[in-house]
């Protein structure tokens, strides 16, 4: 277990410093700084790190993948458990399952595709931790199908505030695993493994893509919002407003994605958007071939990391007008650095959700993102994420907290009972706030 502590002079201590900002997604970073940083790569080494903190009375704080845009790892006057070299997986076949630690990546599905014909289903981007990706829900591959990730987790193993090593699952310490299934940043404790249902995998990806001028994008969003809620459930759909590569021409896009066993079934599924695409696309492909690593490579070209960034979200009424409430928004994008995301959740936000911390969604979800890299464009890139997050407030029932910047403004991330639940839960396994959270315990009880 390797311990980096803070000095006076930080600026002279390159070591501490790599630690501190060690895969930090957004280079848009706080300036906050821990008084301890502990690299752990054993179930051990997190339990003395919570021990350490006890001891110096300081908060904890944790970071899987570090791709949070707001750098949730990051607080004064506690103690970073980096996960990054606690790396466990046991998969058992017979059962599909795995035991999957916690600083394990989303790139994970791509050995369990390769070694044992099965998928977790884990994050879009390749660098997403496990750990910070199934507390938040898990935004996975396919979710309007496949559901949310977390709703497959059977059991965890988690380091509590107290230092103690606790097993949860339905029916051991219940209340943690409930809030696991969820909670965020809010989680009152240390994950260090999840035993999770695993998905038969996949065969082959395929996909299909229509880029459309922006004078397309009524009839472009209108299509793609109807065929959605019943179209193959196999098969991804994504919508994007952004520039055009090299150009500055702004251009609406859908992509397609669809997982199957062979290519005749990837065609079938992917045929009725062809057939019935409107005309006029700049670009357009059909039933290509991909696969998870290809998929993953152009996430990364797509939204990289180690650049400025802003993001917001909202889950949009399930009977929202989309097309019309996001016209504004798209046919008006400032720049190139600016990205308008709609990614539908039907049928399975039709769905009741099991009883569990996540408890918001709806057929729409959309996404506002900036990405750039000048420091002296914050401010004009944060008012424009903030007057999108505006215009779209009526239409607004909550937010994904896997994108939500607490600090910017008010989210509503949890339903009224289960923010309740899990504010209790918190002051039974956490009565000190031992754990950092994005506000403080203080705030949280003024808002129960």
């Amino acid at each position: 277990m390797d311990i980096l502590w803070l000095r006076h002079d930080t600026s002279s201590n390159s070591s501490y410093e790599d630690a501190r900002l060690a895969r930090l997604f957004n280079a848009n970073r706080p300036d906050r700084h821990p008084t301890a940083i502990v690299c752990a790569s054993t179930q051990s080494d997190i339990i003395k790190a919570v021990q350490l903190a006890k001891i110096f009375n300081l908060q904890i704080n944790v970071r899987s993948g570090g791709h949070s845009y707001q750098g949730w790892s990051l607080s004064d006057n506690s103690v970073l458990i980096d996960l990054a070299n606690y790396r466990e997986l046991e998969v058992d076949v017979s059962q599909k399952e795995t035991w999957v630690s916690s600083g394990m990546r989303s790139d994970v599905d791509l050995e369990l595709m390769r070694d044992y014909g099965l998928m977790l289903g884990a994050g879009h981007h390749p660098g997403v931790g496990i750990g910070g990706f199934l507390l938040q829900g898990g935004l996975s591959w396919n979710s309007r199908n496949w559901g949310w990730a977390c709703e497959r987790v059977k059991a965890l193993e988690v380091v509590t505030a107290s230092g103690d090593l606790v097993n949860c699952s339905r029916v051991e310490n219940s209340d943690l695993f409930w809030a696991a299934r969820g909670a965020g940043p809010y989680f009152p404790g240390v994950v260090t493994r999840f035993l999770i249902q695993l998905l038969p995998a996949p065969k082959i990806f395929r996909s299909s893509g229509y880029i459309f001028p922006v004078s397309k994008y009524q009839e472009a969003f209108s299509w793609i919002i109807q065929i959605t809620p019943t179209f193959d459930s196999d098969t991804e759909m994504t919508a994007v407003c952004r520039s055009l590569d090299g150009t500055d021409e702004i251009c609406f896009m859908i992509f397609f994605v669809t997982m199957k066993g062979e290519h005749e079934e990837a065609r079938k599924a992917l045929l009725p958007a062809h057939e019935t695409r409107p005309k006029g696309a700049i670009q357009e492909w059909f039933c290509q071939e991909d696969g998870l690593g290809q998929e993953y490579a152009n996430q990364v070209k797509a939204y990289p990391g180690n650049r400025r960034w802003f993001a917001d979200n909202a889950f949009l009424k399930n009977d929202a007008d989309v097309t019309a409430i996001l016209k504004d928004v798209c046919m008006t994008l400032p720049d190139q650095n600016c990205i308008v995301l709609w990614y539908p959740l039907a049928p399975h936000s039709r769905r009741t959700l099991p009883d569990m911390a996540f408890s918001l969604q709806s057929d729409h979800y959309v996404a506002t993102y900036t990405i750039y890299d000048s420091e002296g464009d914050d401010d004009k890139y944060h008012s424009w994420i903030q007057a999108t997050a505006e215009k779209l407030s009526s239409f607004r029932i909550g937010s994904f907290s896997g994108e939500a910047d607490f600090k910017a403004r008010e989210f509503k991330c949890w339903g009224d009972a289960q923010w309740k639940k899990l504010a209790q839960i918190r002051k039974k396994w956490d009565p000190d706030g031992r754990i950092c959270y994005p506000f403080k315990l203080e705030a949280l009880d003024k808002e129960e």
